[in-house]
């Protein structure tokens, strides 16, 4: 028996929407979501593991967009990220790559240039890892690197939202550990040279604004910036005197200077630049500008608008596609036999659609990093709005909506994504985060009339949890993702619905969503390397 539908299979990916009992910063339990809260009382529904080993990621660690569609995607548990960087480090593969022998070569037959770090500067290990920095930073100690830079892309989103001042002192220690470990006894001329908050400095994502990035560049390699320090502890005195509200990712790029008040660390000719992130969406724009020949986005200030004779490294590759940066750290892994490919091989039609803010994330991510399209496959983006999103918590979900209304059948499977949960979210605000909520319930509501009209079933899940937990246990506002599950739901008024059953399977996760997405969409088989469907058809019990 096969499942057969007249209308289409619509997966909606609630980012950032998690499962949590205590209601104390639980913007998803306080909202009215009448849809939700029916659905989930209706129709079969389970928790699903989102976090941690379960979405290919260290134990006990976070979940994010990245390795959530990644795992929803390709129906697979991939270690990447940060657990594959890590094992770079323990076995020294790192070491050992073309990139850090290059610049380690590069170094050495020119002393006087300098290295330079940047990426987002935190332990939130969604983007990036402080441990890795001050790895990277003892190795070239130990390479015998004179000069050393380092561009802090401030995070209070994966972290607490004022927690740079924490970090800026935990790596000032640390270069003053090296200093006295050394035999010389010589200061080390290793020092933060720019920095500032990851939505207003270098970290922009999926070209939503190529000013972000533009400020970054100017600080970095020109030294321009609106406000210049001695020191970058000092620069965070200042903005949180001047806001005591202000949270880090929001803080104004700033430039370090001397006491003649002329910049430490603009990168030159001849220096190496690494990016120590090892997720590609605030890492890719950043990479272009350092390594593109013709780079139309803004004027890079050199003749011409002309490369910098710059040695750039990303932690990995940022585009599996163009395969940028050409030089890494640590090679990443090709992930195959992705659902978008599945489908298009049985010549089934798709549709991709998100925001802006998200959109990479339902496409890029979704097919396992790569905006290569399967035969039938679509992708539409919806403008997301430059205004701060905890101001307009609603975002596009309306406009997605609409134009799914418009288009639903003429599609076998469509992929949305409403990012409202984990970018309001992410303000760690009650209130706009339960209107983000409260907004996405009344666009499944109309999504799902839709479907049941076409005859069709909607699968509504989440890729990470966020919205459900904006405080911490001392009730701090929590900006982070969290490691609770995420809900897995089956909205189907068909006939279909009686013919199939929740089955039990051991640790369900994201990466069991694809097959049970295959077998919804009239599959009988799947690839080897899927995992197991969360559904069983009856009459094979």
């Amino acid at each position: 028996m096969k499942l057969e539908y007249k209308g289409p299979v619509v997966l909606a990916i609630l980012d950032g929407v998690g499962l949590r009992r205590e209601l104390p910063g639980n913007a998803v339990k306080l909202a009215h979501t009448e849809f939700l809260n029916q659905a989930v009382k209706n129709h079969p529904s389970i928790g699903l593991l989102a976090s941690g080993e379960a979405v290919g990621v260290l134990k006990g660690d976070m979940g994010n967009s990245e390795v959530g569609h990644n795992a929803i995607g390709s129906g697979q548990i991939i270690k990447q990220g940060i657990a594959r960087v890590e094992d770079a480090f323990e076995t020294g593969e790192i070491w050992q790559s073309e990139a850090w022998r290059s610049i380690v070569n590069r170094i050495h037959e020119n002393p006087e240039s300098t290295l330079h770090f940047s990426g987002i500067f935190s332990d939130g290990k969604v983007h990036s890892s402080i441990d890795h920095l001050k790895k990277l930073t003892e190795r070239a100690y130990s390479e015998g690197f004179k000069h050393v830079r380092v561009h802090v892309v401030l995070d209070g989103r994966d972290v607490p939202p004022q927690s740079a001042d924490v970090y800026i002192k935990e790596y000032e220690d640390f270069i003053s550990s090296l200093e006295e470990g050394s035999l010389s006894g010589e200061r080390l001329d290793y020092r933060i040279a720019s920095g500032g908050g990851r939505m207003v400095y270098v970290a922009d994502r999926y070209e939503s604004d190529w000013e972000v990035v533009k400020r970054g560049w100017d600080a970095i390699v020109w030294g321009r910036a609106d406000y210049k320090f001695m020191s970058a502890s000092e620069a965070i005195d200042y903005f949180r005197a001047d806001n005591p509200e202000i949270q880090d990712q929001y803080i104004p790029p700033f430039v370090i200077v001397d006491e003649n008040n002329q910049p430490v660390g603009q990168v030159k000719n001849g220096d190496s630049f690494i990016y120590i992130d090892f997720r590609a969406d605030r890492a890719i724009e950043i990479a272009q500008a350092f390594t593109y020949e013709d780079f139309p986005f803004f004027n890079r200030g050199t003749d011409n608008n002309s490369r910098l004779d710059v040695y750039f490294a990303g932690m990995t590759e940022y585009n599996s596609d163009t395969h940028v940066p050409a030089h890494r750290l640590v090679e990443p892994i090709e992930i195959k036999d992705t659902l978008n490919v599945f489908l298009g091989n049985k010549n089934l039609t798709q549709l991709a659609i998100s925001e802006t803010v998200k959109f990479g994330h339902i496409t890029y991510y979704f097919n396992g990093n790569s905006y290569e399209k399967a035969p039938g496959e679509e992708h539409i983006e919806i403008p997301s709005s430059t205004l701060p999103f905890n101001t307009r918590p609603w975002m596009k979900s309306a406009e997605i909506t609409d134009r799914i209304l418009e288009l639903a059948d003429e599609y076998n499977f469509i992929r949305l994504n409403f990012p409202g949960g984990d970018m309001v979210g992410h303000f760690a605000e009650l209130e706009p985060t339960i209107t983000a909520m409260e907004a996405i319930d009344i666009q499944l509501a109309r999504l799902v009339k839709k479907v049941d009209e076409l005859g069709g079933v909607l699968v509504i899940t989440a890729d990470h949890g966020n919205a459900e937990e904006l405080m911490d246990e001392n009730g701090v506002p929590k900006t982070s993702h969290s490691t609770n599950p995420v809900p897995f739901i089956i909205y189907d008024n068909t006939e279909n619905a009686i013919k199939y059953e929740l089955a039990r399977v051991e640790n369900a996760g994201l990466s069991n969503i694809a097959a049970t997405l295959a077998l919804l969409l009239g599959a009988d088989s799947y690839p080897e390397v899927w995992r197991e469907p969360l559904i069983r058809l009856k009459e094979d019990r």
